[in-house]
């Protein structure tokens, strides 16, 4: 089983909340697939070396957004109905978290607003030189 998910202990956000923020992340990128199956509680709170009631707190509140399923005495699953909507969402929710850490950071840092914007311009307009010319390339025999 492919599962890798790492905690920080010394974080301010709640273990639980990294964990499902992981397992949200898994599913939106494709490494979980709807039916597979996760590891059990006991599993991930050893792997973790974190109490088994953060793991089921995690599980159980991931459960109620309808990303996976918990059938006792089989175990957890990826949600077959976790559909696509849902998982756009995940992942408009965890690239918004990303650019509001970059930007929450850059202000920390003593950058203005504008050279923030002017900074990800830039970059997006070499990333998209980039990829126009791995495209290019690609055609290429």
């Amino acid at each position: 089983m492919d599962f890798s998910i790492r905690i920080d202990p010394k974080s301010s956000i709640p273990i639980f909340v990294q964990i499902m923020s992981q397992i949200k992340h898994l599913i939106a990128s494709g490494a979980l697939q709807p039916g597979q199956q996760l590891p059990t509680i006991r599993e991930l709170a050893v792997s973790l070396t974190v109490n088994l009631h953060t793991v089921a707190h995690a599980y159980a509140e991931l459960e109620k957004e309808g990303l996976l399923t918990i059938q006792r005495g089989r175990g957890t699953f990826v949600s077959e109905q976790s559909g696509n909507a849902q998982l756009q969402d995940v992942r408009a929710l965890k690239l918004q978290s990303l650019v509001e850490g970059l930007f929450v950071e850059a202000l920390n840092l003593g950058y203005d607003a504008e050279e923030v914007r002017q900074a990800v311009e830039q970059h997006m307009e070499r990333w998209r030189t980039t990829v126009q010319q791995s495209a290019t390339d690609g055609w290429e025999e």
